[in-house]
């Protein structure tokens, strides 16, 4: 997983509430069988739209996106975060999010922070005209005109986000441990030892 330190660049400036993740990844889309690719198909009902924002080519390649609250709702496809980061989203940001969704984000890397709406609407007017800046360390949002906006991050998902480290980055990090159970069972019971199946 990518370690996130600061993300800075445009930001599509969604808003919408209540943005479900058939509207995000619509089912047509979920027969690939790798993840590659999978943003081609991301908001592609609102893509119909000529005039919407993901292919306006002001925002070509946001790394950020900033919407409305209930963001992911709907079902529980993990597909929706595989579509947002394969199209160069690193963040989202929005009043609040489905639980499901915002635990798929985090365990595929993509930060998620929540802030109020009156946050939310300077963000989007700030996304229109120019850039935004997140400082994840710091837990904040600068636009290019020096507002700042606060945001609240479990600590446990901010170093795991820092650090670049996905479940199995976690898992590795105990791979001394691990071993040394792993040897200390085959001692105790060597009829239970993987490495005698393998002799």
């Amino acid at each position: 997983m990518k370690a996130i330190n600061r993300i800075e660049g445009r930001a599509y400036p969604l808003g919408l509430a209540n943005v479900d993740t058939d509207a995000i990844i619509s089912a047509e889309y979920l027969k690939k069988v790798t993840r590659k690719g999978m943003g081609e198909g991301a908001f592609a009902t609102m893509r119909r739209n000529p005039d919407n924002i993901f292919d306006n080519p002001e925002y070509a390649g946001a790394p950020i996106l900033v919407a409305g609250e209930n963001f992911g709702c709907g079902s529980s496809r993990e597909h929706a975060a595989w579509a947002i980061l394969d199209m160069g989203v690193q963040a989202v940001i929005a009043v609040s999010f489905s639980d499901i969704f915002s635990g798929n984000a985090f365990k595929n890397g993509i930060l998620t922070i929540e802030l109020p709406q009156a946050q939310i609407d300077m963000l989007l007017d700030a996304a229109r005209d120019g850039q935004l800046a997140i400082d994840l360390p710091d837990q904040t949002v600068t636009t290019e005109s020096g507002n700042v906006a606060e945001f609240g991050m479990d600590p446990f998902r901010k170093h795991c986000l820092i650090n670049g480290l996905d479940e199995i980055g976690l898992t590795l990090q105990m791979e001394d441990a691990i071993s040394r159970h792993e040897r200390e069972i085959d001692e105790r019971m060597p009829w239970l030892s993987s490495r005698r199946d393998a002799a």
